[in-house]
């Protein structure tokens, strides 16, 4: 079996379940395409981190609940009754999962309350770079939804929550964290409440 399949060479791509073929450029691609990104993202942080760091476990694991967002995503909305909970459809219990999470590493490392500049440690930085990339997915998502393309779907609040745990574990993988300052050494206001 060869990885091309030429298929995709008129700019379309199959959905899960049923064959339909859908535009590389519809809105549906473009979701499950750009949480893709967040999985290759989360890879290069876990890199970073090694697998003997504390977050390598959550950021496996994040990946691959991504590839269950992903699953739900590259569905067509007829045929979201073949979906399965956990294996592809994100489930209530997996964005309280998340929230756990974040409860978890805050109770153990006390966030910033300045605004963070990303790049205090290469880990952190990959982090934050798959936290803005869970965030344009979750954009994506959003005008999916709207598009009454995602009824009755966790994604949303997965993705929000996804993100949130994001910044938090970039913080953790720093370290601790050097808040910006201005030019007479007092710290700058927090610009991501």
């Amino acid at each position: 079996m060869r990885i091309y399949t030429r298929k995709g060479d008129a700019g379309t791509t199959g959905l899960l379940y049923g064959g339909d073929r859908i535009s590389k450029a519809d809105l549906r691609a473009d979701a499950y395409g750009t949480t893709d990104e967040a999985v290759s993202a989360l890879g290069l942080a876990r890199a970073y981190l090694g697998a003997q760091h504390p977050l390598s476990e959550l950021v496996m694991r994040l990946q691959r609940e991504l590839f269950v967002v992903g699953a739900e995503l590259a569905t067509h909305v007829e045929r979201r009754s073949r979906l399965t909970d956990g294996t592809t459809r994100v489930a209530a219990p997996m964005v309280t999962a998340l929230e756990t999470e974040i409860d978890r590493l805050e109770a153990q490392h006390p966030m910033p309350v300045e605004f963070v500049i990303p790049g205090e440690s290469p880990a952190g930085a990959a982090l934050d770079l798959a936290r803005t990339t869970v965030r344009r997915a979750e954009r994506r998502a959003v005008a999916l939804a709207d598009a009454g393309a995602l009824p009755d779907s966790q994604v949303v609040p997965y993705l929000n929550r996804l993100a949130d745990l994001l910044f938090v574990a970039a913080r953790v993988a720093d370290g601790g964290f050097r808040p910006l300052r201005s030019g007479d050494g007092s710290p700058v206001a927090d610009a991501e409440s």
